[in-house]
């Protein structure tokens, strides 16, 4: 029966790889905006739900019909409730 290799006798013989070259550092704000996440949410919150498959895909097939995103459509039905109850609608 054949034996399998020890490395150990490979461990004099091996040099060591040379270290890596530093990789440049990023600039600072590089790396709060990706800690953040994309440039495109910076400065917004997330408003979230959780409604019925039935509501959802309405919402969903509403948003291509018109060919819009599902937030274009959240956020134009909230600033139509926050006009129902007297307050300034944001616009976004």
């Amino acid at each position: 029966m054949s034996r399998k290799p020890s490395f150990a006798n490979l461990r004099d013989r091996a040099t060591p790889p040379p270290p890596a070259p530093a990789a440049p550092a990023a600039p600072a704000d590089a790396a709060v905006a990706d800690a953040k996440g994309p440039a495109s949410r910076q400065g917004r919150k997330q408003i979230a739900g959780f409604f019925t498959p039935d509501m959802s895909l309405a919402m969903h097939m509403l948003a291509r019909r018109q060919d819009r995103s599902l937030q274009a459509l959240m956020a134009e039905a909230f600033n139509d409730v926050l006009r129902k109850y007297g307050e300034s609608p944001i616009g976004e």
